[in-house]
């Protein structure tokens, strides 16, 4: 009997710290009020950003993605996001999609303009700047940088060995030069 009571106590401990972890986790997740305003932007790329990413001004979030789509005439990627009711933006503000770190973690970056006219409900930022893309600029650098250091090695090894390898070489060890026969004539 005392060994049943243990197990049923321990089995309790386990399920208290599982509803315990569960709530923790819904309260850090990105689940925000939906008060606010919401307005659009159009991106040629988003990379990774996704719905529930933040939208930050200098580095404060203002609010958060709601929703991407596909414009289907353009092919551009259309952003919906809402903004804090008590922030707001500018008509000739730019967005921005921002990653926080090397490991992820995108978000909408607004810059604020300098209008007097504010953006209504539903309105569209126009200036924007789409996600850069790290791995592809990463292999772009390390294929230049294999180039480059190829280039590097052939030039090198063409400056070393370049006049006793050369077939145009006269005697005495003097090359000739391009387009004339025979031996070159020491001054």
């Amino acid at each position: 009997m005392q060994r049943r009571l243990s197990e049923v106590i321990a089995g309790l401990a386990v399920i208290v710290v599982a509803v315990a972890f569960l709530v923790f986790a819904f309260s850090r997740t990105h689940t925000t009020a939906t008060n606010g305003y919401v307005l659009h932007a159009q991106f040629g790329s988003i990379g990774p950003l996704k719905v529930g990413s933040p939208v930050k001004i200098a580095g404060v979030t203002v609010g958060h993605v709601e929703k991407t789509t596909l414009n289907q005439q353009t092919y551009a990627a259309i952003v919906d996001f809402m903004i804090d009711p008590a922030v707001k933006i500018p008509k000739d503000s730019s967005a921005a999609i921002e990653s926080a770190s090397l490991l992820g973690g995108d978000y909408l970056s607004i810059a604020p303009g300098g209008s007097d006219t504010m953006l209504k409900p539903g309105g569209q930022i126009v200036v924007t700047q789409s996600a850069i893309n790290i791995e592809s600029l990463l292999g772009k650098f390390v294929f230049s940088a294999a180039n480059f250091a190829s280039s590097t090695a052939k030039g090198a090894a063409g400056k070393s060995g370049g006049a006793a390898t050369d077939p145009a070489a006269g005697a005495g060890g003097k090359t000739a030069l391009p387009g004339l026969t025979g031996p070159a004539k020491s001054p």
